[in-house]
């Protein structure tokens, strides 16, 4: 075997190649990008959006059961992307944590724990030579009641840490890069901005127009804590005010 080849390194999770890689974990990252969605999280003043593409993969389903937005806990919500299964667990895990820690301390988890607690399960998942990294990136929303509005990611690898915006997905370098121009000095988003900013950022990096039904959006806010998911007339609306401003 050559040194500094990728070949028989990446046949397990537990070994390092010569470049210092874990190349199983860097394919889940992959697999992520494969799966052709993209999300958004982006953090307001007092809000926290979070905004994905709806893709039906067949036209017999029922859309209504296709979803990538779940709702972790009343206060939480979060946007999966990557493989479906991989997401459905994670999900599962989150709400396990949420309902196991409020049972424990008597109150709502805050975002930055969940963040953590998700991080940790898959960081293990690179340790041992018997499960395999998710291929899948969870953005957490929520409002801290102590911090105000929280925006956390956690990947593959293990780590989760705090954004102003952050994306995920097929177009997630397009994404990041339209992100820092429009971050780039402090905007102070309300919640109809930041909405409007999460749907003009899918439309720019995907280069095409959305009808209400093919993206998906959830709210969390100071004024309404409880995370919501907005209908498609909501929806349609926003994309309406954009069209006339534009």
């Amino acid at each position: 075997m050559a040194r500094g080849s990728s070949a028989g390194y990446d046949r397990h999770i537990t070994i390092f190649s010569p470049e210092g890689k874990l190349y199983q974990v860097e394919y889940a990252f992959k697999a992520i990008k494969t799966q052709g969605t993209t999300s958004i999280g982006i953090r307001g003043v007092d809000c926290v959006v979070i905004a994905t593409q709806k893709k039906i993969p067949d036209k017999l389903l029922d859309a209504d059961t296709i979803t990538s937005v779940y709702k972790i806990t009343d206060f939480i919500g979060a946007v999966e992307t990557g493989m479906v299964a991989d997401a459905k667990s994670q999900v599962q895990r989150a709400r396990y944590e949420a309902a196991h820690f409020k049972y424990k301390f008597g109150y709502e988890v805050p975002v930055s724990y969940l963040a953590k607690r998700l991080a940790d399960f898959a960081q293990v998942y690179t340790q041992h030579a018997a499960m395999r990294p998710l291929g899948v990136s969870c953005i957490l929303a929520g409002i801290d009641e102590e911090l105000g509005p929280q925006l956390f990611k956690c990947d593959p690898a293990g780590s989760y840490v705090g954004w102003k915006a952050c994306c995920a997905g097929e177009k997630e370098v397009q994404a990041s890069t339209f992100l820092e121009k429009k971050f780039k000095t402090d905007p102070g988003l309300n919640k109809e901005e930041a909405i409007q900013m999460a749907i003009q950022t899918l439309q720019s990096v995907l280069n095409m127009d959305f009808k209400a039904t093919e993206v998906e959006i959830g709210v969390v806010s100071k004024e309404n804590p409880k995370f919501t998911l907005l209908t498609a007339a909501e929806i349609d609306q926003h994309l309406t005010s954009i069209a006339e401003r534009d």
